[in-house]
């Protein structure tokens, strides 16, 4: 992930890379990084093809480092990313998948997460019909699609007002396997 690089033309690498980034920062935006959106990433990633032979605690890792260094310049990276990358409509709302029950996953939708997923949001062409559509049993999915948004200087703008009303701290590196013991002793 330090030299992140997405081509035009999307392969599975770069999206499962782009996936990640998205679940992290999802996971990240609230300041926390709480056992079970690490489980639900973790557990994702299993399942999903995208992601064979992933060693997700060292990319998370990796990610953790680079997001203590940057800080807020870390978010504005992946939101530059996320516009200049051309997605598919299935890749699209894969990654929408992800953030959503990353944010979901510790049970707790602060309004801040709200907010970071619509800069997400508005940076893939999918409809929000067919985000509704494929979302429909997400309590409240569509708060996340609410029409805050409307030019690219009031993205900037929301995206901005954001990072500043965000405090982050220097997050601990992640240990899976303490993780899901601590998991399972619950």
């Amino acid at each position: 992930m330090n030299n992140f690089i997405i081509q035009k033309d999307m392969n599975t690498q770069n999206l499962n890379q782009l996936i990640l980034y998205t679940a992290f920062c999802c996971m990240t935006s609230d300041g926390d990084i709480d056992e079970r959106e690490v489980m639900l990433i973790k557990s994702m990633c299993e399942k999903s093809h995208l992601f064979e032979n992933f060693d997700i605690q060292k990319e998370l890792n990796l990610l953790i480092d680079k997001i203590n260094v940057e800080g807020k310049k870390f978010f504005l990276d992946y939101f530059d990313l996320l516009k200049n990358t051309e997605l598919s409509e299935e890749d699209e709302l894969t990654l929408i998948d992800f953030a959503i029950q990353t944010i979901w996953a510790d049970e707790i939708v602060l309004y801040s997460e709200i907010k970071f997923f619509k800069n997400i949001r508005y940076r893939l062409n999918v409809s929000d019909e067919k985000i509704l559509e494929r979302f429909a049993d997400i309590p409240d999915i569509e708060l996340f699609l609410g029409q805050d948004i409307i030019t690219d200087s009031f993205l900037d703008t929301i995206s901005n007002l954001y990072l500043e009303s965000v405090e982050l701290p220097k997050f601990e590196l992640i240990n899976i396997v303490t993780t899901e013991k601590n998991e399972t002793e619950n």
